[in-house]
């Protein structure tokens, strides 16, 4: 069972402890920068849907006046799956985070320190729909016909506000959609690893090695979380990773320094599990047998 994680008052630092009960020590997200991620994702939306519709127009092109009433009907059903779509695939990804976060130094994390499930992902982004583009649907639907419905027209920015707003009136800058799925936005700033860190090893971590039986006692569950670990700056939580993954693996803890061996034991772990996926066996964590 994960532990809840604590606030620090005054600061946009919290602390997020895993069910093994290491420290990730995340900074939540301030409201621009999640602003600005939004903006740029539903940019890429735009664009991505602008040249769909071209393309669609002109393969259509030799549909007559009664055709333009059913691919109204469809553009708008494939809008509404593609900002869907676009959302759930970045955000139920390893990374967790859509292109527009991703340039944010953003990522989405589950409250409780466990991992993100599929299910967190479908609440927050479903409620997005509600959130945001509901009630601008509304106010671009009166636009378009020319009906100037004022009560309408209030109601649809007074919802808008609302939603919008709401971030900013909670210490932990959640949505309406991180609060039902248990999420929040965390900054993830950049730092090289995978490829980049198999590359560049350290001379003390290269010393390590470890047997195919060694490596199988983690899946890919683990590996993103020593991923996040090894992210991150925090030494008690390296140290204590270290010492887990040692007594796991039959390697206890003699006095080495811990990001070494964790590196060392991420580029292995790594390569061992893509290796078994080329194979097509797939281990999603140490519980999978």
């Amino acid at each position: 069972m994960a532990r809840p994680s604590k606030r620090q008052p005054g600061t946009r630092r919290r602390s997020l402890v895993t069910p093994e009960g290491v420290d990730l020590g995340v900074t939540l997200a301030d409201a621009g920068a999640r602003a600005g991620a939004f903006f740029l994702d539903a940019t890429f939306i735009i664009i991505a849907g602008i040249l769909i519709t071209l393309v669609a127009l002109f393969g259509l092109g030799g549909l007559g006046l009664d055709g333009v009433e059913p691919i109204a009907i469809v553009w708008i059903v494939f809008v509404f799956f593609l900002r869907n779509a676009y959302f759930l695939a970045f955000e139920a990804g390893r990374g967790a985070r859509t292109p527009g976060k991703r340039i944010m130094g953003l990522r989405v994390a589950s409250r409780d320190g466990s991992g993100l499930a599929i299910d967190q992902v479908i609440a927050r982004n479903l409620m997005r729909e509600i959130e945001v583009f509901l009630p601008l649907s509304m106010l671009l639907a009166r636009a378009g016909t020319g009906v100037a419905d004022t009560l309408t027209t209030v109601f649809g920015l007074a919802w808008a506000l609302i939603f919008a707003l709401f971030p900013l009136f909670n210490r932990d800058r959640m949505r309406i959609g991180d609060l039902l799925a248990g999420t929040w936005v965390v900054e993830a700033p950049k730092r090289a690893l995978a490829e980049d860190l198999a590359r560049r090893v350290d001379r003390e971590a290269d010393v390590y090695r470890f047997t195919p039986e060694q490596l199988d006692a983690y899946g890919i569950a683990e590996l993103h979380k020593l991923e996040e670990v090894l992210r991150g700056d925090n030494d008690a939580a390296l140290d204590t990773v270290a010492r887990a993954i040692g007594d796991k693996i039959g390697m206890p803890y003699r006095g080495y320094r811990a990001r070494p061996f964790l590196t060392a034991y991420y580029t292995e772990l790594r390569a061992h599990l893509e290796r078994k996926l080329l194979l097509g066996k797939r281990r999603a964590s140490k519980h999978d047998a």
